[in-house]
């Protein structure tokens, strides 16, 4: 028989008080001195009550969790390291302030829409994440005309109306074209993410001028939907072709592993033949072979720091921006000097 969970009578019997003052002193309420208050929760521990979120919820008209709609194909979110490490990070701070997360995962443009009103109007959420923010965004008016608190990841067009938690990812991307270009490299491509989502964008432009300021063409670029089954496609295209590239710089890591793979399997040698860097620092590409040059972030710090960003943002109404630390280049085995001529010619064989 399961044991029944001790309740708040049970946490006043035990205590000896009422049932008001022991909710007072479990909701920090005034009206409770510290050494009553103090020995409340010292029982309600040592009895392992714990509060009812539902009831909670009923009596503050609060949901006690915020929201995280992601619309991408599932198939990438399962390969994708990213969202897995970034909500491990905000479940680390949400368990902490005894709230949940509600995940949505839709296919499109029109479900990620309704999935933000069912959460509004089901009241589900006090607030929620917006990710893999877009140009003229539609999600922007909606949530303003919902009235749904949001903090933005990423760093936002000046026109989005809620506070962001950002990461400048335009460094990294420069940093492994001048690494590539300094090793002698001439014909670097770039497998790029989706033009349509701002960081896709930014990452493509930022390749685009890094190129430029070496004095080298940013012809070579291939966009894709961020899938290692786009980074693969992308990466026979670029190595089919006739001046294939001596060096590719991808968009996330598992288009470079993906990429990697391709490139062993044509018989290159990595870095030899083809040199290869990634974005994202994801634990598993240090663990590839050879290890994954690549632009390190730390999901799981963004995470948490969006999470306690939303809830300041519910509970005050304002919260600031938060700039985190910029993406970097982090240089393993994967990139080397440029091959010669005959060693890029192998590339195509």
């Amino acid at each position: 028989m399961a044991q029944r969970k001790p309740t708040i009578t049970d946490v006043a019997r035990t205590a000896g008080v009422s049932k008001g003052l022991v909710s007072f002193a479990l909701n920090d309420k005034p009206g409770v001195s510290p050494e009553t208050r103090k020995r409340i929760l010292d029982i309600a521990g040592d009895l392992g009550w714990r509060p009812s979120l539902s009831a909670r919820s009923l009596s503050t008209s609060t949901s006690y969790a915020l929201g995280l709609v992601i619309r991408r194909k599932a198939e990438v979110i399962s390969a994708d390291p990213f969202f897995p490490a970034f909500i491990a990070g905000v479940e680390s701070v949400l368990a902490e302030e005894g709230r949940a997360l509600v995940l949505s995962v839709v296919p499109d443009a029109a479900a990620e829409l309704r999935s933000y009103r069912t959460l509004a109007g089901d009241n589900r959420v006090d607030g929620v994440f917006l990710t893999d923010l877009r140009n003229a965004d539609e999600r922007f008016g909606l949530l303003a005309e919902l009235g749904l608190p949001a903090v933005a990841l990423g760093r936002p067009d000046p026109a989005v109306p809620f506070p962001s938690v950002q990461l400048d990812d335009t460094r990294g991307i420069a940093e492994a074209v001048a690494h590539l270009a300094s090793l002698g490299h001439s014909r670097i491509a770039h497998v790029a993410g989706d033009p349509h989502m701002m960081h896709g964008g930014r990452r493509r432009s930022s390749f685009d001028d890094a190129m430029r300021d070496a004095g080298l063409d940013p012809a070579l670029v291939v966009e894709t939907d961020f899938s290692a089954s786009s980074g693969a496609d992308a990466t026979r295209r670029l190595l089919d072709d006739v001046r294939p590239p001596t060096a590719i710089v991808y968009a996330n890591d598992p288009m470079a592993i993906a990429g990697l793979g391709v490139a062993q399997q044509r018989g290159l040698r990595v870095p030899h033949d083809l040199s290869i860097t990634g974005f994202d620092g994801t634990d598993i590409s240090g663990y590839v072979y050879p290890a994954l040059t690549t632009i390190t972030s730390d999901p799981v710090e963004w995470g948490r720091v969006a999470a306690r960003s939303l809830l300041e943002l519910v509970a005050s109404g304002s919260v600031d921006s938060v700039e985190l630390p910029p993406a970097s280049l982090l240089i393993r085995a994967s990139t080397g000097p440029a091959p010669s001529h005959r060693g890029s010619d192998a590339a195509h064989s």
